[in-house]
């Protein structure tokens, strides 16, 4: 039996710092609402689906965040408040330029009347001066609150009430969902309290996802811009598929 979308929400608990992120979310937009400012919600990188309530194990989704990450530096160098839900170390705007990059290589220490000193080596001054300015900026210009997630049900709370935050903006507000959203879950109610034994090869039951695309669009934020992704491994499935998502669903892109 599938599940619907309220009754993933009546099954699964919000996350532990969940009032804290949803006062965060209102804030903000409270704040740009009165500078009449547009705001783009980014989803980013992927969920994980635990096989425990002691999470040992886990199903994910895998994505680096890179897609995520780089539109939202374009959202914001065109003027946009960018509200950035991302999962827990994939990659985030900014500090993406330095994935991959010894950080304590790119510095040294210089003692100069017996303080020291720490500068950037000259070969990462300049790209490193000209990333930290545009992220200074940002945040002095109050345009970006970043949130993270880690499982399913943390991201579908999250961007439930990114949405209901969002809503007074109607058609000031544009969600682009670039985040790799599982399709498949185990109910909260049918995980093993425990790390599951292993004494023998388990049995695995998952359920569908519900469609979350469909409230979002209809219920939550009927005003905004919301674009969506599609994945396929397999090329000729892809066009077709995601004219189908923009037919049932009725979003923008």
């Amino acid at each position: 039996m599938n599940t619907t979308w309220e009754d993933f929400y009546a099954i699964h608990p919000p996350p532990q710092d969940f009032d804290q992120s949803e006062k965060l979310l209102k804030a903000f937009v409270q704040r740009q609402l009165k500078k009449n400012n547009m705001v783009v919600l980014i989803t980013s990188g992927g969920t994980t689906i635990p096989l425990e309530h002691n999470t040992v194990r886990f199903v994910d989704n895998f994505s680096a965040g890179t897609r995520g990450s780089v539109s939202a530096e374009y959202f914001l160098e065109n003027g946009y408040c960018v509200i950035f839900v991302y999962r827990a170390n994939s990659l985030e705007p900014f500090s993406r330029h330095f994935k991959g990059q010894k950080i304590l290589d790119m510095i040294e220490i210089n003692k100069q009347n017996e303080k020291c000193i720490v500068t950037v080596l000259p070969q990462y001054t300049e790209n490193l001066v000209k990333i930290f300015h545009k992220y200074k900026e940002t945040l002095n210009q109050d345009k970006l609150l970043q949130i993270t997630f880690t499982t399913l049900s943390e991201y579908l709370w999250l961007l439930r009430s990114a949405c209901q935050a969002l809503a007074p903006l109607k058609n000031k507000a544009i969600l682009y969902l670039a985040a790799a959203v599982s399709d498949f879950y185990i109910p909260s109610n049918e995980l093993a309290v425990h790390k599951i034994p292993s004494t023998g090869p388990p049995t695995i039951s998952l359920q569908l996802v519900p469609k979350i695309l469909a409230p979002l669009v209809s219920l939550w934020v009927p005003e905004a811009f919301v674009v969506s992704f599609k994945l396929e491994t397999e090329d000729n499935l892809l066009i077709s598929k995601a004219r189908d998502a923009l037919n049932k669903y009725k979003h923008n892109l």
